[in-house]
């Protein structure tokens, strides 16, 4: 077997000199030295072609394989299986063409110094991300680390925290871990007043919820008030039976055909980190309403799609599940769906009015699956006493499709 033509070598805050034997043998017998300007200073002794990223870094990604079968070394920070330029490699070439010696990552290297285990602090990475994916994470005795876009992340982040309710929270900054200059500052989020340091910062966070904090549980069926909508949203104790109907899976992707408020999406969503989803709504203000909920509950990787099904839905990935909420007495919509379904995917459909009823009937006749007719009413006042009041039912349809593509 031949030797792996691509080395990727993992370079901490010490350099060169603290790397092992093996990650100085790929880079010394390279012929091909890739990475950033600071990495590339390290080695510029070398007499090996050098090649800085460029930007956007994919172009070069995407064209790695004209290096092949020159011995091409790629020098990148810490561990680049993590939210690094290994796992881009990854999904690009077969693991036998690759050796990857990573060094210990900055996440590590937090956890040591705050003496926190690993296994039970979870990882925000705010690096090219929107700031609002903090917003899911935050619960009382959470322990975070942040990773950091530049030196005003944690400013930001303890503008958030305050914002939120959390302004008690523990915050350290820590600075070149793992080098000569790795430096630390600690401080309380709404008392916050330290200048902006270096740019490549970690910031770990011990969350502590405040009086006004707004702790939201991860699981489906958030409070109705959590979200801002126009009256027409799947409510609380529907939504949890909806989600529970589409059945998340970590990885998933959803199409919410007439998202509304979008908290279909937003809560498929939260239900993991990996999950995606793609919210279809032609109404101009609801998409707006869409974009507000998802950066408040911490969900801003939505998709916003500007259009009806079936229409809009042509082109869009995959889904592992569909939620039709709005739209069902529309031509198409629900055979272009279960058409479009992955196999073993899961498709639920929501009804509140007679017209979309019958079709839903129809649709369990021809597919399969289960109806469900669900019943909610909630205790009000009534003068000075308390009765129930109904909300209007809903009928719900789950069909299934089998690994070989029916019902």
């Amino acid at each position: 077997m031949n030797a792996p033509w691509l080395s990727v070598v993992g370079i901490g805050e010490d350099g060169l000199d603290g790397l092992g034997a093996t990650a100085r043998t790929l880079i010394d017998t390279a012929e091909v030295l890739i990475g950033g300007e600071r990495h590339l200073a390290m080695v510029s002794d070398h007499i090996a072609e050098k090649i800085a990223w460029p930007s956007p870094m994919k172009t070069l990604i995407e064209d790695i394989e004209r290096f092949k079968p020159r011995r091409t070394c790629i020098l990148a920070s810490g561990d680049p299986t993590r939210y690094g330029v290994a796992v881009r490699l990854f999904r690009r070439l077969p693991v036998d063409e690759m050796t990857v010696v990573p060094a210990p990552s900055s996440i590590t290297l937090a956890c040591a110094a705050m003496g926190w285990p690993q296994a039970e602090t979870r990882v925000v990475t705010l690096h090219g991300r929107p700031l609002d994916l903090l917003n899911l994470h935050l619960h009382p005795g959470a322990r975070l680390i942040a990773l950091s876009e530049n030196a005003e992340t944690p400013a930001a982040v303890a503008g958030r925290l305050t914002e939120l309710g959390f302004g008690d929270s523990q915050m350290a900054v820590l600075e070149r871990l793992g080098g000569p200059k790795q430096h630390q500052v600690n401080g309380i989020a709404r008392d916050w007043a330290h200048p902006a340091g270096d740019n490549l910062n970690i910031v770990a966070i011990a969350c502590v919820a405040g009086p006004g904090a707004q702790v939201l549980s991860r699981v489906p069926g958030l409070p109705d008030d959590a979200y801002t909508h126009d009256g027409t949203m799947t409510k609380r104790e529907v939504r949890a039976a909806t989600l529970a109907a589409l059945a998340p899976p970590p990885g998933g992707t959803l199409w919410d055909i007439g998202a509304g408020s979008g908290s279909i999406a937003i809560e498929w969503i939260r239900a993991h980190d990996d999950n995606r989803a793609f919210a279809i709504e032609p109404l101009a203000e609801r998409r707006a309403l869409i974009a507000t909920n998802a950066a408040r509950l911490g969900a801003p990787g939505i998709r916003i799609i500007d259009g009806r099904a079936p229409e809009a839905v042509r082109g869009l990935p995959t889904p592992d599940a569909i939620f039709i909420g709005g739209g069902l007495t529309t031509d198409g919509v629900v055979d272009t769906c279960w058409a479009a379904l992955a196999p073993g995917g899961r498709m639920v459909a929501n009804a509140v009015t007679l017209e979309s009823e019958r079709i839903l009937m129809d649709t369990a006749n021809r597919l399969g699956g289960a109806l469900t007719r669900i019943q909610i009413s909630r205790a009000e006042p009534i003068g000075g006493m308390h009765g129930w009041k109904p909300l209007m039912p809903v009928t719900q349809w789950i069909g299934e499709k089998s690994r070989g593509g029916d019902t």
